[in-house]
């Protein structure tokens, strides 16, 4: 069953969370694409995962490569899964693609301090619940670990 994670980003940016959430992802073995909702904002997220941190190394590429299959994470404006990744990370409040069960873990961020990103992350919880994915809630406590809510 397709689990389908929530993370509520409030007083802590995307560039900030995304990298360890995909370093985590890499290290269980498992493939990625994560959908943005323009061009400009995929660059900018592929230029900031070569240089977020000088001591690590996040193999990645957007949609454009011509080895596309043969990254494990790959950053994509629309819907697909070029890399047959099996988890999808969604930002900037990218819809649920329509083939969510097909994957074994989405993850959706969005940021609590717009009210555009809250209503679709509502909107999507509730498509997911009629669906029957398994969805949970995550958001930072005051150390900025992550937390699961009810």
């Amino acid at each position: 069953m397709t689990e389908v994670l929530f993370y509520h980003l409030q007083d802590v940016s995307l560039e900030n969370v995304l990298p360890p959430l995909l370093e985590k992802s890499l290290e269980r073995g498992w493939r990625v694409v994560v959908q943005s909702t323009s061009e400009e904002r995929t660059e900018a997220l592929d230029a900031h995962l070569w240089t977020y941190r000088e001591d690590s190394f996040l193999p990645h590429a957007t949609w454009r490569a011509t080895d596309v299959e043969d990254h494990p994470v790959i950053l994509v404006v629309e819907d697909g899964n070029p890399n047959r990744a099996n988890v999808r990370f969604l930002v900037d409040n990218a819809p649920l693609p329509a083939n969510t069960e097909i994957y074994d873990r989405v993850v959706l961020l969005f940021n609590g301090e717009d009210a555009d990103a809250l209503a679709a992350a509502r909107q999507a919880w509730t498509d997911c619940k009629a669906r029957g994915f398994d969805v949970t809630y995550w958001q930072a406590d005051e150390r900025g670990r992550w937390q699961k809510r009810d």
